[in-house]
C-alpha cells in the first residue's frame, strides 16, 4: 500500500501495529529520520528502546547475517508490548530479504520499519512494500509540509494559541528551514512562549528565527531601501571597522532587491508576494513600506547594479572592494521614485 500527502503524515503520527511492515524513504535523510522516528515512537512507546522492544539493525549487518532480521522479528523479550525491528539504510538489494519477511510475518511479530534514500519508481524495494498486502509504503519528498503536519508540529512543541499571521510566517520557516531546523524553532519558539496567555505572535515567531544575515548588514540594507543616504554613510563606517567582508554586504543587498522585486511582481499583490519570497515578521511590514517608493523598472535597475558589483567584487579588480560597494549602496539610495 503506497500512501501519499495527509494520508502518510496521519500514518506516521499513528502506524496500525497489525501491518507487517512500513517503508518510509527520501532523499532528505533528515525528512526520513523525523518521520521513522515519529513512528517507531508511536509503535512502541517512550519506553520501547529502554525495555529492549525496539532492536537496531542496520542494513550492513543484515548483509552478513540475513537471518538477524527474521530472529529480530519472532523473538519476545521480557517486557511485554509491542516491538519493532527497525533496518536502516536498506538497498534494493535487500528487497528479496524483506519480501520473505514480510511473507512470513504473523501476528504478534515484530513490526519491520525500514528505511531508505531517494527510490526510483522501478526500485524493487519498494515494489515489495507497495505489492504487499500487508505493508505500507511511503515516500517524502522535496516539498514544503502541508498545515495540518505543521499544526501537529506545533501541538508536539507545546503551542496551542497561535494567531493567524504567525501561523502564515511559520508557514514561511516551513518551507525555507530544513525539517530539523524546523523542529528545533519550534522548540525554541515553544520555551520563549512559556506561560504566556496571549496567541503567538508574527513578532514573536520572528524574535526565534533563525537570522540569515547579520543585523548590522540589515540594517544598511534597509537604509538603502529606504533611500536613508545618512544612515548609509554611518552604518557603513562601522561595518568596515568590523571587518564585513564587501561580498556578504552585496549578497544580502541582491536577496533583499530579490525579495522587492518578486513582491512587486506577484499576481496576487505584494503581501502574497512577501510569503511565497519567504519574508515574515516585522521585516515582512518593513519591506512593504519600503516598496511603495519603488517601482518595478528602477528595481530592475538596482538589481543589475548589484550583479554588477557582484562581478566587480569577485574579479581581479584592483578597486578598493568596500569603496566600490558603498558608491553601489549610496547610488541605489538615491535612485528615483
Amino acid at each position: 500500500m503506497n500512501l501519499k500527502g495527509q494520508q502518510a503524515a496521519k500514518y506516521c503520527a499513528a502506524p496500525d501495529p497489525k501491518k507487517a511492515g512500513l517503508l518510509i524513504f527520501g532523499a532528505d535523510a533528515m525528512r526520513v529520520a523525523l518521520k521513522r522516528q515519529e513512528a517507531i515512537l508511536a509503535l512502541v512507546g517512550p519506553q520501547g528502546e529502554a525495555e529492549m522492544r525496539l532492536t537496531r539493525l542496520p542494513a550492513s549487518d543484515l548483509r552478513k547475517d540475513g537471518a538477524a532480521l527474521s530472529d529480530a522479528i519472532r523473538s519476545q523479550g521480557f517486557f511485554p508490548g509491542p516491538r519493532v525491528a527497525f533496518v536502516e539504510e536498506a538497498t534494493d538489494g535487500m528487497a528479496p530479504m524483506l519480501a520473505d519477511a514480510l511473507r512470513e510475518w504473523r501476528p504478534g511479530d515484530a513490526v519491520i520499519v525500514v528505511t531508505a534514500g531517494n527510490l526510483t519508481a522501478k526500485s524493487a524495494l519498494k515494489k515489495v512494500f507497495d505489492d504487499s498486502g500487508d505493508a505500507v509504503c511511503i515516500g517524502l519528498y522535496d516539498e514544503p509540509p502541508s498545515r495540518e503536519e505543521i499544526e501537529a508540529e506545533l501541538k508536539r512543541a507545546g503551542l496551542a494559541a497561535i494567531s493567524p499571521e504567525a501561523m502564515t510566517d511559520l508557514g514561511v520557516l516551513a518551507r525555507a528551514l530544513d525539517p530539523g531546523d524546523f523542529r528545533q524553532t519550534l522548540e525554541k519558539i515553544a520555551l520563549y512562549h512559556w506561560g504566556e496567555s496571549a496567541p503567538l505572535s508574527s513578532a514573536d515567531v520572528a524574535a526565534c528565527a533563525p537570522g540569515t544575515i547579520e543585523a548590522e548588514v540589515d540594517d544598511v540594507i534597509h537604509a538603502v531601501a529606504e533611500r536613508d543616504q545618512r544612515q548609509v554613510g554611518a552604518l557603513m563606517r562601522r561595518l568596515e571597522g568590523q571587518g564585513v567582508a564587501p561580498v556578504t554586504l552585496c549578497i544580502g543587498a541582491l536577496r533583499h532587491f530579490k525579495a522587492l522585486h518578486g513582491a512587486a511582481t506577484d499576481s496576487g499583490g505584494a503581501a502574497n508576494g512577501m510569503v511565497r519570497m519567504r519574508v515574515f515578521g516585522p521585516r515582512r511590514d518593513r519591506m512593504l513600506r519600503q516598496l511603495q517608493g519603488w517601482r518595478v523598472p528602477v528595481l530592475e535597475w538596482a538589481l543589475a547594479e548589484l550583479l554588477e558589483t557582484d562581478l566587480t567584487l569577485r574579479s581581479t579588480s584592483r578597486a578598493p572592494a568596500m569603496a566600490v560597494m558603498e558608491r553601489t549602496l549610496i547610488r541605489l539610495a538615491m535612485a528615483p521614485t
